[in-house]
């Protein structure tokens, strides 16, 4: 009995190191050469900065698709005409038009007084009076019957503030939603002045039917709340504050003047495509990995070509250089366990469209993705690491999964030995990074995930940020980590799963 666990053992321990010396041999695959190579395509002026729904964006996705193609990934998007490489769906572009809200005393004015945004477009000007949430929370529904009405909603101002109340708001049947934002009236001036430099110009968004709990909504100051309430902004602050401890009295007292409001804008379809390559696994084949980078940019401003070498040309290239790596085994006897979906998403800069359609639209089961690794901006070094460049930001390992946050930090001791550095996962960090990439719609479902990240820099969105600042060095490392980690969540005889609860890890940031 003894010498058959011995055996065990050592065959287990010789499998192992097989598996390591396998993954060490392909990672030697990724090479500054080829992501020199194909981020000079990619961020070159004839791709006219990757708008999305430009011609630009449809070169770099027949790019895209040709390298899967080429080194003989799988199409896995069912056509009426075949297996293909490309997910396309439209996009609706919206231009703003006229749009206000009159009260008793005077009518506010889009981008003067008052934001909209969102995909409302009416017919006639809309009479109505508004009933009043308090601060939006799940429980406030409870005292208050929202079903089919107008609603007022208390917000601090920030988007994921806003849009997790938009969402409940929805769930409780609301239809069109007002959100008084918290803070003075100079605050709410600089958030006016942000959302018209921003929608003027126009903004894409999937279908009002795509993304259902995305009603949109008004931005109003709290002065004209109150107003709206025919209140005053200290009663208003008291009702508020008493609602944070259980009592509504107040709040419920507080009744709404009918105003009149109207939203119009000019909407046409954009089609735009997600790039789809896939691997099939061995003997778990049924479980899968997804490895994404957004390659859209934000195209061409004032005659200059944005090329967003490293906003997320960086990232795009390493995911292509990491599926030639799996390809390359694969062709020579020594494929995933796990089946892989590289992906190549769109629409990442007007708000995470590309895998919010995914997720929506998912070509492999959901419940079956065990993990999702995004990469967005690999290929640079931010003023923090200038002293010591051999790091990477990894925002989200923990959130859901502490197995994939200990395989993420193994992985790494053992092959690339970068600073994994955790300053941005902390949930009270500033930035909110975890909630702005791709990776974030496969969160939201439940999906482990890593976010790899360089940090900002100064030309993040500007047209300087372009290939001769790119860190090869650095790009082929960072690539490399991310193979060894999906090399071994695939491969792995246990498979990654949702072990943690959202905040159960303290992360620091001083790692």
């Amino acid at each position: 009995m003894q010498n058959l666990l011995f055996i065990a053992l050592l065959f287990c321990s010789t499998l192992a190191y097989a598996q390591a010396d396998l993954s060490k041999k392909y990672a030697e695959t990724i090479t500054v050469s080829d992501l020199d190579e194909y981020l000079s395509i990619l961020s070159s002026n004839a791709l006219g900065g990757r708008e999305t729904g430009e011609a630009g964006q449809k070169m770099a996705a027949a790019y895209i698709e040709h390298f899967f193609e080429a080194n003989d990934l799988e199409p896995i998007v069912y056509t009426p005409s075949g297996s293909s490489y490309l997910q396309s769906f439209n996009l609706v572009s919206m231009k703003p038009g006229e749009a206000w809200i009159k009260t008793e005393s005077q009518t506010y004015e889009n981008f003067e007084d008052i934001v909209y945004t969102g995909h409302a477009s009416h017919q006639v000007p809309i009479k109505s009076s508004l009933v009043f949430v308090g601060h939006g929370r799940p429980q406030d529904y409870q005292a208050i019957d929202a079903n089919g009405k107008n609603v007022l909603i208390y917000c601090k101002g920030d988007r994921v503030d806003r849009s997790k109340k938009a969402d409940i708001a929805a769930e409780n049947g609301a239809a069109q939603i007002f959100m008084m934002q918290y803070g003075d009236s100079e605050a709410f001036k600089r958030t006016v002045g942000r959302y018209k430099r921003y929608l003027t110009h126009g903004r894409l968004s999937l279908p009002p039917d795509e993304n259902e709990t995305e009603k949109g909504h008004f931005m109003i100051p709290t002065l004209l709340g109150a107003e709206i309430l025919n209140t005053s902004e200290k009663k208003l602050e008291e009702a508020l504050e008493q609602s944070e401890s259980g009592s509504y009295k107040n709040l419920l007292k507080l009744q709404s003047q009918e105003i009149i409001f109207y939203v119009h804008q000019d909407m046409q379809n954009v089609s735009t495509e997600n790039v789809l390559g896939f691997i099939e696994g061995s003997d778990k084949k049924d479980e899968y990995v997804i490895i994404t980078a957004h390659y859209d940019h934000i195209g061409i401003n004032d005659g200059e070509v944005y090329n967003g070498a490293d906003d997320d040309g960086s990232g795009t290239v390493a995911v292509m250089e990491i599926a030639q790596a799996f390809a390359q085994a694969k062709k020579e006897g020594h494929g995933p366990r796990r089946s892989i979906l590289f992906m190549a998403v769109t629409g990442e800069e007007k708000g995470l469209l590309g895998s919010s359609y995914y997720v929506n639209n998912p070509v492999i089961p959901l419940e079956k993705t065990i993990t999702n690794l995004n990469i967005d901006m690999i290929g640079r070094i931010d003023e923090v690491h200038e002293s010591n460049p051999e790091y990477v930001y990894l925002i989200g390992s923990d959130k859901l999964s502490k197995g994939l946050h200990d395989v993420s930090e193994w992985v790494n001791s053992t092959y690339t030995n970068l600073r994994l550095d955790y300053k941005f996962n902390d949930e009270n960090d500033p930035n909110r990074y975890y909630y702005r990439s791709d990776h974030y719609n496969f969160a939201k479902n439940n999906i482990p995930v890593i976010f790899y990240f360089n940090g900002t820099h100064a030309d993040y969105h500007k047209a300087t940020d372009t290939i001769d600042k790119i860190a090869f060095d650095l790009l082929e490392k960072r690539s490399r980590l991310v193979f060894h980690t999906a090399w071994e969540v695939a491969n792995r005889e246990e498979s990654i799963s949702v072990d943690v609860q959202p905040n159960d890890i303290d992360i620091d940031g001083t790692n």
